[in-house]
C-alpha cells in the first residue's frame, strides 16, 4: 500500500502529517511511503532526513497517482480530492461539522475521509487525540504570548526599589488548552485562577497551583465525550456576571472555550474590556471559531481602551517542530488500528474507527457526525 504525504499549503500551516521517525514506523509494516519534496521544510525535517528514513521523495503529481492513503495535517484542497483515485483514503484535521460541503464531496467521490478531530475522547484513544496534543500546544504558547505583551512582570519581584506584586492570569476554560495555560502562568510566577462550566476540573485546576472560581448550576455543562456544551440563557447571565468580576480585575485573561461544531461562545463583552486596566491583555485562543471576546478580531492584535487583545490563529503553527512530531505520532497510533497485514481494515464494531471514519464507500459513517450534521 502507498502512503502520501504533501508539503501543507493553506495559510499559516508550517506543520507536516509524517516525521522521519514517522516514515521509519510505516515501512517496518511494509508500507511504500512517498513524500513530497519540501513538505517537512517549515517544520525543521529536511529531505535528506527522510530519504534517510527510507521514504521516496516525489513531485505532487507523481503521490496523487499512486497513494492509497494521503496524511495532512489540514484537509486536502477539493481539486486534490478529484484527482484521488477512487477508493482511496485521507487522514487530516478535517473539522466536518463545519464542513458539510467538503464531506459530501468525499461521499461523491467515493473516498474514505478519516478526521483527526473526531477520534472519541476514551482512554483507549488517548495516543490518537490530536486535539488534545495540539491544545496543548496552544495552551502553552497563550501563556507566552500574554506575557510577551503585558508591560510588567508576571513573578513578584523583591528589589532594592521596593516589591513589585505578581500579575494576576485569569484563564476562561479549563480543558487540555487551559490547563497548559495555567500551569505555564504558574510557571512564570503570575497568581493565576481559572475559570469552568464543568465542576469537574476543579480538582485539576487546582492540582495546578491555581484557584478555580466556581459557580454551581443547575444543569449538565458537559457532553457525553467530555466536552463543553452550551449553557441555558440563565445560567449564561449568570456566568457573565461572575467573569466580569474576575476580567476586571485580572491582568492577563486567556480565553480557551469552544463548543464542536458551534461558534465559540462569547465570555467577554465590550463592558468587560472597558472596565479592565489599561495596559491589560486578552489572549483569545478561540479566535479561529470567531473568539470568546465580542471585540476580538481573529489573526489581528488591536488595541481597546487600553488593553491588548490578541486573537491568533493556528497557534500549534508556530511550534511546527513539536506540533508535527505529536501530531504524526496520534496518527501512527490510528493507523496502528486501521491497518492489518498492509492493507486498511475499516472494524466499524471499533468506536474509535466508526467515529474517525466520515465518509467511507460514498457514505457518512461517523455517529459524531450524524448526530451533529
Amino acid at each position: 500500500m502507498n502512503v502520501g504525504v504533501f508539503r501543507e499549503t493553506k495559510p499559516l500551516e508550517k506543520r507536516v502529517a509524517l516525521t522521519p521517525e514517522g516514515v521509519q514506523k510505516l515501512i517496518e509494516k511494509d508500507l511504500r511511503v512517498h513524500i513530497e519534496f519540501g513538505a517537512g521544510e517549515q517544520s525543521s525535517y529536511s529531505d535528506q532526513q527522510y530519504e534517510e528514513a527510507g521514504a521516496q521523495m516525489k513531485s505532487r503529481e507523481e503521490i496523487l497517482s499512486q497513494t492509497d492513503l494521503l496524511l495532512a495535517v489540514q484537509a486536502p484542497d477539493p481539486e486534490i480530492l478529484k484527482k484521488m483515485k477512487s477508493g482511496a483514503a485521507t487522514v487530516s484535521l478535517m473539522w466536518p461539522l463545519q464542513n458539510s460541503d467538503y464531506v459530501k464531496q468525499l461521499c461523491e467521490l467515493g473516498i474514505s475521509g478519516l478526521a483527526m478531530d473526531t477520534i472519541p475522547r476514551i482512554s483507549r484513544a488517548q495516543s490518537m487525540d490530536a486535539l488534545s496534543s495540539m491544545s496543548n500546544i496552544a495552551g502553552y504558547k497563550a501563556a507566552l504570548l500574554g506575557a510577551n505583551h503585558l508591560d510588567r512582570y508576571l513573578p513578584m519581584m523583591m528589589t532594592a526599589a521596593g516589591t513589585i506584586p505578581p500579575a494576576k492570569v485569569l484563564v476562561l476554560g479549563a480543558g487540555v488548552a487551559g490547563l497548559q495555560a495555567i500551569a505555564t502562568a504558574k510557571r512564570l510566577g503570575a497568581v493565576v485562577e481559572a475559570f469552568d462550566v464543568r465542576p469537574a476540573v476543579k480538582e485539576q485546576v487546582e492540582s495546578l497551583g491555581a484557584k478555580f472560581v466556581e459557580m454551581p448550576f443547575n444543569e449538565s455543562a458537559e457532553t457525553d465525550s467530555g466536552y463543553a456544551k452550551e449553557l441555558s440563557d440563565t445560567n449564561k447571565e449568570r456566568q457573565k456576571n461572575l467573569i466580569h468580576e474576575h476580567v476586571k480585575k485580572s491582568d492577563i485573561v486567556i480565553t480557551t472555550a469552544l463548543i464542536p461544531g458551534k461558534p465559540a461562545p462569547t465570555l467577554i463583552t465590550k463592558q468587560m474590556v472597558i472596565d479592565m486596566s489599561a495596559g491589560s491583555v486578552i489572549i483569545d485562543i478561540a479566535a479561529e471559531q470567531g473568539g470568546n471576546c465580542e471585540l476580538t478580531k481573529p489573526g489581528e492584535i488591536n488595541r481597546e481602551n487600553g488593553v491588548i487583545i490578541d486573537g491568533p490563529l493556528n497557534i500549534p503553527s508556530t511550534l511546527a517542530f513539536h506540533a508535527s512530531k505529536l501530531y504524526s505520532k496520534n496518527i501512527l497510533s490510528l493507523l496502528n488500528l486501521l491497518i492489518d497485514e498492509g492493507r486498511l481494515n475499516f472494524n466499524f464494531d471499533d468506536e474509535i474507527i466508526a467515529n474517525a471514519t466520515v465518509t467511507h464507500q460514498g457514505k457518512i459513517i461517523s455517529p459524531f457526525v450524524k448526530e451533529n450534521s
